[in-house]
């Protein structure tokens, strides 16, 4: 015995992390984090051992991430951080990584539906065909100019095997670096993550990593699951920070990896002050709790997730007694406005009034908008 460990329960290959934190937050309805959080953030976590560093998101030029990802980079290095692309079209992948040049990344994740489900929403085919010809072209693209490629499965724990396996092989046919399993929506069990990841680091030449989502209460079991099945690193986030019930928090997940198989290599030390930095810059105070009883558990702030609820939630917000919401502050769209409007007694030109409320946002200091003080604003515009 090893302490209390049985003997041969340490992996052979012990998992690298990155974190999450300054990418998954911005899906957190009401979370954002300024740039001297960011630097702050990022720093602590790399004296805390976290190896890369996740900041931002690109869709195309003029990134509303830009001044995060570049604070990061002044704190850490850009050899130390992450950047997400989004995935839709060759023109739209191009366009990103024109973005992703310019602001000097050097590590880029690419975001791409797995599920049929998620791909047929976001874009607009669920075929597998097509899938894997758009995942060849976005990394062959990413590798051409030089990047390190990471892709990913999004809502690829709902993804059947059958159809993700084919997918991953292509991905590192084509040159991707990295796959990373995305548990969009909290799905499998430990040992059902097991037979998934066994299946996917059988793929010759593959580097597998898990990022799960906590909405069951298992992603750090899931996280330790997919270790001991031959992933090779874990996604997570300070606090749990994240959508749908958080992520892996970074500070079970460390003290899990310290007991659980005696790893020593991160300083736990720096773990209080980073939840307290960080919870604090998202304005969620030291309150926050992640699962599906806490108040973000089902609040969202973008317009697919409020009409299509069932393709994000692993059970409906009222079976544990919670209720959907919309947060934002910046992120305000028509979109958004018309959900909150619905079934109201309010009636009003949605387009001039979102552009109103945004100024009046800008004006104001940019206050958490819930369903309710947008119905409140309708009223207030429609006296002006």
């Amino acid at each position: 015995m090893a302490g209390n460990r049985p003997v041969g329960d340490i992996p052979q290959v012990l998992p690298s992390l990155s974190d999450a934190t300054l990418r998954d937050s911005a899906h957190m309805a009401g979370v954002e984090f300024g740039p001297r959080d960011a630097a702050v953030i990022a720093d602590l976590l790399v004296k805390t051992g976290v190896e890369l560093v996740e900041v931002g998101m690109i869709s195309g030029p003029g990134s509303k991430d830009a001044d995060l990802v570049l604070a990061t980079h002044e704190a850490i290095g850009p050899e130390r951080s992450m950047t997400l692309v989004v995935v839709r079209d060759r023109q739209q992948v191009a366009a990103a990584l024109d973005e992703a040049e310019r602001l000097g990344v050097r590590h880029i994740m690419y975001s791409i539906p797995t599920s049929e489900q998620h791909a047929g929403l976001k874009l607009g085919s669920p075929s597998a065909r097509f899938l894997e010809a758009l995942a060849r072209s976005a990394i062959t693209q990413a590798k051409e100019r030089g990047f390190h490629v990471t892709f990913s499965g999004e809502d690829g724990a709902r993804t059947p095997l059958e159809r993700l396996v084919p997918y991953v092989a292509a991905g590192f046919a084509a040159g991707a670096d990295r796959f990373r399993l995305a548990e969009t929506v909290a799905f499998l069990s430990p040992w059902q993550m097991e037979e998934v990841i066994g299946a996917l680091a059988a793929i010759d030449g593959s580097e597998i990593e898990i990022h799960s989502h906590n909405m069951l209460g298992m992603a750090v079991a899931n996280s330790l699951a997919a270790v001991r099945a031959g992933a090779r690193w874990i996604s997570a986030t300070v606090g749990g920070i994240g959508e749908r019930g958080g992520n892996a928090p970074l500070a079970e997940l460390l003290m899990a990896l310290r007991v659980v198989h005696g790893d020593t290599r991160f300083d736990l030390s720096h773990l209080t002050r980073l939840s307290r930095v960080a919870l604090r810059g998202a304005g969620l105070g030291e309150a926050f709790q992640p699962g599906p009883t806490s108040p973000h558990a089902f609040a969202y702030e973008l317009p697919g997730q409020l009409t299509h609820p069932e393709a994000y939630e692993t059970l409906p917000a009222e079976v544990v007694g919670n209720s959907r919401e919309l947060l934002v502050r910046t992120r305000l769209t028509p979109a958004l406005v018309r959900w909150a409007l619905t079934d109201s007694d309010v009636s009003v030109d949605v387009e001039p009034f979102t552009a109103w409320l945004i100024a009046r946002q800008e004006a104001t200091g940019r206050q958490l908008l819930d369903r309710d003080a947008i119905r409140k604003a309708a009223v207030d515009f429609q006296a002006v």
